[in-house]
């Protein structure tokens, strides 16, 4: 065997099934050798409790075996994990082409012969192998480019919504002259916004991110952003804001923009779905070494029986929610949240209404 092949074949996990323990043991020594890790089972009942218990990334199969033979576990391991995307090689001391095409038609990728070759049966395993990494690679690259457009797309629109609101405002008869400045502030800074979640993303995807010993976010400098950014649409819903300002040191250990993000999601679902009512703003201590920052409203509330699908991702709670919603806020927000040490949770207010909280660990001191 080249040495180039021996290098290729040095990660996965193979599942071998054989009721022969002599088989077994030089299947299993061969691939081992290689880097492979190994595991056995001599029967096909123990070859799906193995499977069950963590799951190969190949399975080579006895065909011929008695109780169990290797179309029986295949049934089995189909019925499992539909759709099977494990590829299974079949090895056979059968020659007869009818039984192998039957093979194929079950879903088998390949099929060694015995006795076989060492050569021959480690080329198959590691292309086998090196075509299965190359697929879940390829699907978790693919995951990871939907995760990022979903985060893009829910996060570049409540600033953009911000600048409808304002522009709206802006081309109506009843706009009054002393508050253009004011809406044109609020379309810059919102534009503005948006662009710094872009430049944060690309950031991020290319791993010039900053160290979290290095991000500092003043509370009560979010707060007041949250008051500004948002007051005009909290006076159109007739929200009265009361805000409960931390000590001016108070600082958690994120990026400021990434902060006002996760937050102004947490005011405008309270601008959505608590019209009317009182929404609280409060920055105060949290464990030993953490700061809180809380949004809290006079609104519906969430019920019991739908708080634990809170977080899910494309979760909508409430109905005739805009056709722009996706129901990924909340499950966005918490795992930002999670990623910079902290935690986001759901308190119901006595009286009734909503209390979000984000806890983050306090911020080092300022050089």
């Amino acid at each position: 065997m080249s040495a180039n092949a021996a290098n290729a074949a040095n990660t996965g996990r193979i599942l071998v099934v054989d009721d022969q323990a002599a088989n077994l043991r030089v299947v299993s020594n061969l691939l081992t050798r290689q880097g492979y890790e190994v595991v056995t089972a001599g029967n096909g009942e123990e070859a799906l409790r193995e499977f069950q218990a963590a799951t190969p990334d190949l399975v080579l199969l006895d065909m011929m075996m008695p109780g169990m033979d290797g179309f029986d576990v295949l049934t089995a391991l189909r019925a499992l994990a539909p759709p099977l995307r494990v590829p299974v090689v079949f090895v056979t001391a059968a020659q007869d082409r009818d039984l192998l095409l039957r093979a194929f038609d079950a879903g088998v990728v390949d099929y060694v012969t015995k006795p076989f070759l060492p050569e021959e049966l480690l080329a198959r395993v590691n292309a086998h192998i090196g075509l299965k990494m190359t697929r879940d690679r390829l699907e978790r690259v693919a995951r990871e480019r939907e995760e990022l457009v979903n985060l893009v797309a829910h996060d570049l629109k409540n600033p953009l919504t911000s600048v409808l609101f304002a522009a709206d405002l802006l081309r109506s008869d009843g706009c009054k002259p002393e508050r253009v400045p004011r809406y044109l502030e609020m379309i810059h800074e919102s534009a503005d916004d948006a662009l710094g979640y872009i430049r944060h993303y690309l950031e991020t995807q290319s791993g010039a991110r900053r160290p979290s010993s290095e991000m500092r976010a003043p509370l009560g400098e979010t707060l007041q952003w949250l008051c500004n950014r948002y007051e005009i649409q909290l006076d159109a819903r007739g929200i009265e804001v009361e805000v409960t300002m931390p000590p001016d040191t108070a600082a958690v250990a994120i990026d400021e923009r990434v902060l006002r993000q996760v937050s102004e999601n947490l005011v405008t679902n309270a601008i959505k779905y608590a019209p009317g009512s009182r929404l609280l703003l409060m920055g105060r201590a949290g464990a030993p070494g953490f700061w809180q920052l809380v949004v809290a409203d006079r609104g519906p509330g969430i019920p019991a029986s739908r708080q634990r699908e809170l977080f899910k991702p494309f979760t909508r709670l409430h109905e005739g929610d805009d056709g722009i919603s996706t129901g990924l806020g909340l499950s966005l927000a918490r795992q930002i949240i999670a990623d910079a040490g902290g935690q986001l949770w759901y308190e119901d207010r006595k009286n009734g209404g909503a209390r979000f909280v984000i806890e983050l660990p306090e911020a080092g001191a300022a050089a």
